[in-house]
């Protein structure tokens, strides 16, 4: 792939792992872009426009490098499920989820500044739970922290206890749709 040097807007270990399975050197800039919270734009536009806020923020630094930025969120029944503030919370959130069906969206947007080129696209994956008891949950809760994941559950990390189905991108689930970013950097 032809691109100028690349830099991730962000700190999230799981997007970098996941960027490193299309492209082997980049540099990682965490963004300090403030996120908008606003659902009434729409699921999918919110997380475009908080992963264009993010990349633009960072580019504004590197104008001469390729910067991707992403946003991930869970959504059930059009709203948004962020990272829970405690154990409480997080058991909450899983009990919602639980024998139901929610999105996960990935926003990500690229850009060049010095180029004013950018590419905006999103991804949505429908996943669905087992039905879960409070001792499923409490199970789920000592194997996996919880507290920084959208959701309040990882995908990758004992997933199988709890999500019974993937219809769409695993690694959107996980923070990166892999196979639309391959595209896109493709495509550049």
């Amino acid at each position: 792939m032809k691109h100028p040097p690349l830099v991730l807007a962000s700190e999230s270990p799981r997007r970098v792992l996941l960027l490193r399975e299309i492209v082997p050197e980049f540099a990682v800039t965490p963004s300090h872009a403030t996120e908008l919270h606003d659902i009434s734009i729409g699921a999918r536009r919110l997380c475009e426009v908080n992963a264009q806020r993010k990349a633009f923020s960072v580019a504004e630094r590197y104008p001469d490098h390729l910067v991707l930025g992403a946003d991930t969120l869970v959504f059930l029944d059009n709203e948004p499920l962020g990272k829970p503030a405690d154990l409480a919370e997080a058991r909450a959130m899983l009990g919602r989820l639980a024998g139901r069906v929610h999105e996960v969206i990935t926003g990500v947007c690229l850009v060049h500044q010095r180029t004013a080129r950018a590419r905006l696209l999103a991804e949505t994956t429908r996943v669905r739970f087992h039905p879960l008891t409070a001792a499923d949950i409490e199970d789920y809760l000592a194997k996996v922290h919880v507290l920084d994941k959208a959701g309040s559950y990882a995908l990758q990390e004992h997933g199988h206890l709890i999500v019974a189905s993937v219809e769409g991108s695993h690694s959107n689930v996980v923070g990166l749709p892999v196979e639309a970013v391959r595209a896109a950097l493709a495509a550049w």
